[in-house]
Order: structure tokens, then sequence, then C-alpha cells
């Protein structure tokens, strides 16, 4: 599942404006896997995006590539 992880890099370095500090920790349990996103405090309302705009669409993305696996998961921002 690590192409998930790569995703979720891809698109958090995309969004941000200091892409070094973007990190992403993968914990995978035994029926879902969590993305813990870790951007920079000066990032964190450009991650969320506005009424959570962008946290939302990321989300969205990740369900979908994971449902192609018959997986679950969850991204939670840190």
């Amino acid at each position: 599942m690590g192409d998930l992880k790569e995703l979720t890099l891809q698109m958090a370095r995309a969004v941000v404006n200091n892409p070094d500090a973007v990190r992403v920790e993968e914990v995978e349990g035994a029926s879902m896997i969590v993305l813990e996103l870790s951007v920079a405090p000066e990032d964190m309302g450009r991650i969320i995006g506005k009424d959570g705009r962008v946290a939302n669409a990321m989300r969205t993305l990740l369900r979908t590539s994971a449902a192609k696996d018959g997986k679950r998961v969850n991204l939670e921002i840190i």
C-alpha cells in the first residue's frame, strides 16, 4: 500500500508552500489503513482548504484508489 502513501505525499506537496516539511505515516490495521499527514504550521490552512474542500478532495481520491484493492483508508491531518 505504499502507493497510497506516495499519492498522499504528491497531493500534499503540490498544495503547500513548504513541500520539504510534508510527512506521511502509514498505520495499517486489520481492516483499515490510516495515513497521518503532517505539514508545516503555516501550510495547515492550505492543506485543509476553504470549508475543508482540499482535505475532502484528498480523502475522496484516496478512498477510490484504495477501493480498487478492496481496502479502506482514512486520512488524518495532524
